[in-house]
Protein backbone atom coordinates (compact mmCIF):
# COMPACT_ATOMS: atom_id res chain seq x y z
CA UNK A 1 0.00 0.00 0.00
CA UNK A 2 2.67 2.78 0.71
CA UNK A 3 4.21 2.09 -2.98
CA UNK A 4 0.60 3.42 -3.77
CA UNK A 5 1.09 6.18 -2.89
CA UNK A 6 4.74 6.67 -3.14
CA UNK A 7 5.10 6.05 -6.68
CA UNK A 8 1.91 7.09 -8.45
CA UNK A 9 0.42 10.56 -8.18
CA UNK A 10 -1.50 9.89 -5.20
CA UNK A 11 2.08 11.34 -3.27
CA UNK A 12 0.83 14.62 -4.42
CA UNK A 13 -3.38 14.16 -2.26
CA UNK A 14 -1.14 16.51 0.32
CA UNK A 15 -2.04 19.41 -1.30
CA UNK A 16 -5.54 18.62 -2.13
CA UNK A 17 -5.69 18.56 1.56
CA UNK A 18 -4.28 22.14 1.94
CA UNK A 19 -6.62 23.11 -0.43
CA UNK A 20 -9.64 21.41 1.31
CA UNK A 21 -8.61 22.59 5.05
CA UNK A 22 -7.25 26.55 3.84
CA UNK A 23 -10.35 26.85 2.01
CA UNK A 24 -12.84 25.58 4.79
CA UNK A 25 -10.82 27.57 6.90
CA UNK A 26 -11.66 30.83 4.71
CA UNK A 27 -15.06 30.03 4.56
CA UNK A 28 -15.58 29.56 7.74
CA UNK A 29 -13.79 32.96 9.30
CA UNK A 30 -15.82 34.95 6.26
CA UNK A 31 -19.17 33.28 8.04
CA UNK A 32 -18.04 34.01 11.74
CA UNK A 33 -16.66 37.50 11.11
CA UNK A 34 -19.13 39.11 8.38
CA UNK A 35 -22.92 38.85 7.38
CA UNK A 36 -24.28 38.20 4.04
CA UNK A 37 -23.42 40.80 1.69
CA UNK A 38 -21.17 42.90 3.87
CA UNK A 39 -17.84 44.06 2.15
CA UNK A 40 -14.86 44.96 3.22
CA UNK A 41 -12.17 47.39 1.40
CA UNK A 42 -9.28 45.57 1.44
CA UNK A 43 -7.30 47.39 -1.55
CA UNK A 44 -8.95 49.79 -3.92
CA UNK A 45 -9.56 47.35 -6.21
CA UNK A 46 -10.34 44.04 -3.71
CA UNK A 47 -13.04 43.76 -1.00
CA UNK A 48 -13.61 40.93 0.71
CA UNK A 49 -17.38 40.11 0.19
CA UNK A 50 -19.60 37.83 1.78
CA UNK A 51 -22.07 36.31 -0.95
CA UNK A 52 -24.02 33.17 -1.40
CA UNK A 53 -23.47 31.44 -5.11
CA UNK A 54 -26.30 29.16 -5.52
CA UNK A 55 -24.82 28.46 -9.15
CA UNK A 56 -21.68 27.00 -10.86
CA UNK A 57 -18.90 29.56 -11.99
CA UNK A 58 -20.05 33.10 -12.73
CA UNK A 59 -23.30 32.04 -10.66
CA UNK A 60 -24.25 30.32 -13.52
CA UNK A 61 -28.13 28.62 -13.16
CA UNK A 62 -27.79 30.68 -9.81
CA UNK A 63 -31.90 31.14 -10.21
CA UNK A 64 -32.86 27.55 -11.02
CA UNK A 65 -35.22 25.90 -8.56
CA UNK A 66 -32.76 23.97 -6.90
CA UNK A 67 -31.88 20.98 -8.98
CA UNK A 68 -28.42 22.54 -9.72
CA UNK A 69 -27.28 21.92 -6.56
CA UNK A 70 -27.38 18.48 -6.67
CA UNK A 71 -26.67 18.28 -10.27
CA UNK A 72 -23.04 20.50 -9.89
CA UNK A 73 -22.68 18.23 -6.57
CA UNK A 74 -22.87 15.27 -8.66
CA UNK A 75 -20.59 16.65 -11.65
CA UNK A 76 -18.04 17.56 -8.56
CA UNK A 77 -17.86 13.83 -7.30
CA UNK A 78 -17.71 12.41 -10.62
CA UNK A 79 -14.71 14.11 -11.40
CA UNK A 80 -13.26 14.19 -8.08
CA UNK A 81 -13.99 9.92 -8.40
CA UNK A 82 -12.38 10.29 -12.41
CA UNK A 83 -9.17 12.54 -10.95
CA UNK A 84 -8.63 9.89 -8.09
CA UNK A 85 -8.45 7.06 -10.50
CA UNK A 86 -5.92 9.09 -13.34
CA UNK A 87 -3.61 9.64 -9.94
CA UNK A 88 -3.54 6.12 -8.91
CA UNK A 89 -2.77 5.31 -12.70
CA UNK A 90 -0.09 7.62 -13.35
CA UNK A 91 3.73 6.63 -12.73
CA UNK A 92 6.35 8.07 -10.59
CA UNK A 93 7.67 10.04 -13.83
CA UNK A 94 5.15 12.28 -13.84
CA UNK A 95 4.77 15.78 -11.33
CA UNK A 96 3.35 18.54 -13.03
CA UNK A 97 -0.13 16.56 -14.26
CA UNK A 98 -0.76 14.99 -10.51
CA UNK A 99 0.19 18.39 -8.85
CA UNK A 100 -2.38 19.91 -11.36
CA UNK A 101 -5.23 17.53 -10.82
CA UNK A 102 -4.73 17.76 -7.09
CA UNK A 103 -5.49 21.19 -7.14
CA UNK A 104 -8.57 20.73 -8.79
CA UNK A 105 -9.61 18.26 -6.57
CA UNK A 106 -8.91 20.25 -3.66
CA UNK A 107 -11.38 23.02 -4.67
CA UNK A 108 -13.91 20.73 -6.27
CA UNK A 109 -13.99 19.16 -2.97
CA UNK A 110 -14.08 22.46 -0.72
CA UNK A 111 -17.25 23.33 -3.18
CA UNK A 112 -19.12 20.16 -2.51
CA UNK A 113 -18.51 20.22 1.15
CA UNK A 114 -20.31 23.60 0.95
CA UNK A 115 -23.04 22.77 -1.52
CA UNK A 116 -23.67 19.96 0.52
CA UNK A 117 -23.69 21.83 4.16
CA UNK A 118 -24.93 24.85 3.09
CA UNK A 119 -26.89 24.32 -0.63
CA UNK A 120 -24.52 26.99 -1.94
CA UNK A 121 -21.00 28.03 -1.98
CA UNK A 122 -19.59 30.89 0.10
CA UNK A 123 -17.55 33.11 -1.80
CA UNK A 124 -15.94 36.10 -0.94
CA UNK A 125 -13.24 37.66 -2.85
CA UNK A 126 -14.01 40.16 -4.53
CA UNK A 127 -11.95 42.08 -7.20
CA UNK A 128 -13.13 45.20 -8.95
CA UNK A 129 -12.20 47.90 -11.18
CA UNK A 130 -14.29 51.48 -10.77
CA UNK A 131 -17.87 50.05 -10.61
CA UNK A 132 -17.55 46.84 -12.31
CA UNK A 133 -16.87 43.57 -10.06
CA UNK A 134 -15.46 40.29 -10.87
CA UNK A 135 -17.81 37.73 -10.00
CA UNK A 136 -16.70 36.77 -6.65
CA UNK A 137 -15.18 33.50 -5.82
CA UNK A 138 -13.17 31.87 -3.23
CA UNK A 139 -9.62 29.89 -2.57
CA UNK A 140 -11.56 26.38 -4.14
CA UNK A 141 -12.37 28.29 -7.11
CA UNK A 142 -8.35 29.87 -6.79
CA UNK A 143 -6.86 26.04 -6.76
CA UNK A 144 -9.20 24.89 -9.93
CA UNK A 145 -7.96 27.93 -11.65
CA UNK A 146 -4.35 27.49 -10.56
CA UNK A 147 -4.57 23.52 -11.58
CA UNK A 148 -6.18 24.30 -14.81
CA UNK A 149 -3.71 26.85 -15.43
CA UNK A 150 -0.93 24.32 -14.93
CA UNK A 151 -2.79 21.72 -17.23
CA UNK A 152 -2.51 24.22 -20.12
CA UNK A 153 1.24 25.03 -19.18
CA UNK A 154 1.74 21.19 -19.18
CA UNK A 155 -0.22 20.95 -22.39
CA UNK A 156 1.80 23.68 -23.59
CA UNK A 157 5.73 22.43 -22.25
CA UNK A 158 5.28 18.77 -22.40
CA UNK A 159 8.27 16.90 -24.40
CA UNK A 160 5.94 14.77 -26.04
CA UNK A 161 4.63 17.62 -27.65
CA UNK A 162 8.06 18.77 -28.96
CA UNK A 163 8.87 15.60 -29.73
CA UNK A 164 5.90 15.19 -32.14
CA UNK A 165 6.91 18.48 -33.60
CA UNK A 166 10.40 18.28 -34.37
CA UNK A 167 9.86 14.56 -35.71
CA UNK A 168 7.49 16.33 -38.36
CA UNK A 169 10.34 19.02 -39.01
CA UNK A 170 12.58 16.05 -39.92
CA UNK A 171 9.82 14.02 -41.80
CA UNK A 172 9.95 17.58 -44.14
CA UNK A 173 14.15 17.62 -44.43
Amino acid sequence: MPKLFSETGLRFLWISAVVVVLDLWSKYEVIGCMTLSESVQVLPFFNFTYVRNYGAAFSFLHDASGWQRWFFTAIAITVSVVILWWLKQSDKQQKLLPIAFCFILGGALGNVYDRLMHGFVIDFLDFYVGDWHWPAFNLADSAIFIGAALLIWDMLTSKQGHDAGSESNTDKK
